[in-house]
């Protein structure tokens, strides 16, 4: 009797197992290649849509973005297609995801603040990708915009270190963009001593300021005395330059300054106080 009712229960799950199989076995294959094509073709779109946009000279923040939101929607459509295949009817999962997608609103506030972010950085640009980004300061870090992604903001550092910040930090914090004018003011302080000219120290500066090829004529630099401080006469230099030549330019003029006017009898002074020592007679015990 057991042996008997043993076999009648395999031959019953035998025969569900077969069934189900007959069923969905079908679907489950098509459900699988499907997913596995589907994202074949959702990375193949992507792909193509990166070289095509980059052919057609779109700026590029807007390549990655868009690029990204392709795959994605790709995917999505995959996956509908996939519940198809089960007989699950994607309208009504409309409503579900609708009530799902405001409960996961409410716990991703900040990644779709993000994405919210992203799309406003795109939409008014304050800062630019390209072979040769915007240096930027944002978020307490300073550097070359390599991409702006869906969520965040990709940035290297001068040391050639990878930032990542939130796209929400990048938009709503105070943006300081050093590429975006043509030009740059360099701001140099050259200090000469009391005892010197200071028209003379004034000569060797515009003369040394005119030597040079990469200081703009116009606008005109500046050179006043700024202040006159404890222990020199401070002289502000305010040449103008194209935004590649800044760092160079205000090494070498830094470097030139000092040399021409020790050349030209003017001193560069440094900080420094009169000791006057005051000698007490002993008093008598």
């Amino acid at each position: 009797m057991d042996t008997n009712a043993m076999n009648e229960g395999l031959q019953s799950a035998m025969a569900t197992a077969v069934g189900l199989l007959s069923n969905w076995g079908i679907s489950v294959i098509g459900a699988v290649v499907l997913l596995i094509v589907g994202r074949m073709v959702a990375g193949w779109t992507r792909t193509n849509m990166t070289k095509g946009l980059t052919k057609a000279k779109t700026d590029a923040s807007l390549i990655p973005f868009f690029a990204s939101m392709i795959y994605y929607l790709v995917l999505a459509f995959v996956v509908i297609a996939v519940l198809n295949l089960f007989g699950i009817e994607t309208t009504s999962l409309i409503a579900v995801f609708g009530a799902a997608g405001l409960a996961v609103g409410l716990a991703l506030q900040g990644t779709l603040s993000n994405f919210a972010a992203g799309v406003m950085l795109l939409i008014f640009r304050p800062i630019r990708v390209g072979d040769f980004g915007d240096f930027v300061e944002v978020a307490g870090q300073a550097g070359t915009v390599a991409e702006i992604s869906i969520f965040s903001t990709l940035m290297n550092t001068p040391d050639n270190v990878r930032i990542t910040i939130p796209n929400a930090q990048v938009y709503g914090d105070t943006v300081k963009n050093y590429s975006f004018n043509a030009t740059r003011r360099i701001d140099l302080i050259m200090g000469i001593s009391y005892e010197d000219n200071i028209g003379t120290a004034v000569s060797i500066i515009e003369r040394v300021l005119q030597a040079d090829e990469r200081t703009l004529k116009d606008p005109a630099p500046t050179v006043a005395v700024a202040e006159l401080a404890d222990s020199s006469v401070n002289l502000v230099v305010r040449p103008w330059c194209k935004r590649e030549d800044y760092w160079a330019l205000r090494w070498d003029l830094t470097r030139k300054l000092k040399e021409e006017l020790e050349a030209g009898g003017c001193s560069i002074p440094f900080p420094q106080r009169d000791l006057h020592v005051l000698d007490f007679p002993n008093k008598a015990s």
